[in-house]
């Protein structure tokens, strides 16, 4: 596709080579989408393999590890690979040409949106919106739930905090932080829930927020999060299941870290 490019002006703009052009251009969206709509609950389904083994079979500390060190590779790869295919498709996908125009430029959104990424992302926003969200499932689970205290290198502030980033990224990532706040928060204050104060410092080259209850340092720029909890065999997940909230009532089990997984 990229040769075709490279050919004569005069054969470019001859309607044959341009219908073939189209054709390959054509096939190649096809396929990347194939490819990304058939992947769409690889998540879902590993997640689900892990649980099979562990209920079926032994699994010692040293398989964990190899387990998550794959796992770990295995989404990181799968992230980036999905990013590009979504960023392919915003921008070059087989659009109308307004709405085209307005996925590039970001219409709707301060016309600043190229593609998936926000030149502008605003992390104090993204912030707000993931508590809120997370905080809608703990009230459903726990029917209480903390309050947010948000600093800005330690100093409360509401102010915008722009950077360069894909929101959607960002959302999930602080989503399943606050979750694994919230859940630490109420297991261990039933009556009295203190707030989950989350502290955004920006660096030179980076931003970090850092959840004081989940323990978790979520570097936003360079770096995956350092740690992630997950809970134990026994303890459903209160997030997926609102049955089982005497289970979680009655059991005290912290929850286990896991290194170096988002």
């Amino acid at each position: 596709m990229k040769e075709i490019a490279l050919l004569p002006e005069n054969l470019l703009r001859m309607p044959s080579v341009g219908l073939v052009n189209q054709w390959y251009e054509r096939s190649f969206e096809e396929i990347i989408l194939h490819i990304r709509n058939r992947h769409a609950d690889v998540v879902q389904t590993m997640a689900q393999g892990v649980l099979e083994l562990k209920e079926s079979h032994e699994v010692d500390c040293g398989v964990e590890h190899s387990i998550q060190y794959f796992l770990d590779r295995f989404y990181m790869s799968r992230i980036s690979i999905r990013m590009l295919i979504n960023q392919h498709t915003i921008l070059f996908g087989e659009q109308p040409v307004g709405a085209k125009q307005s996925s590039v430029n970001g219409m709707g959104n301060g016309g600043r949106h190229i593609g998936c990424i926000d030149p502008a992302c605003d992390v104090v926003g993204v912030v707000q919106d993931a508590y809120e969200n997370a905080r809608f499932l703990c009230d459903r689970y726990y029917l209480a739930s903390p309050e947010l205290e948000l600093l800005q290198c330690g100093v409360p502030d509401l102010r915008p905090m722009p950077v360069v980033y894909v929101p959607s990224h960002l959302y999930h990532m602080l989503f399943e932080l606050f979750k694994n706040a919230m859940r630490a928060v109420m297991e261990r204050h039933e009556s009295c829930p203190p707030p989950i104060t989350v502290n955004i410092v920006p660096g030179k080259e980076d931003v970090s927020a850092l959840s004081n209850e989940a323990n978790e340092l979520l570097p936003i720029f360079n770096k995956t999060s350092t740690k992630f909890y997950r809970p134990s065999a026994q303890l459903a997940d209160w997030s997926g299941s609102l049955n089982t909230a005497g289970v979680a009532k009655n059991s005290r089990e912290k929850l286990s870290p896991l290194s170096n997984s988002l």
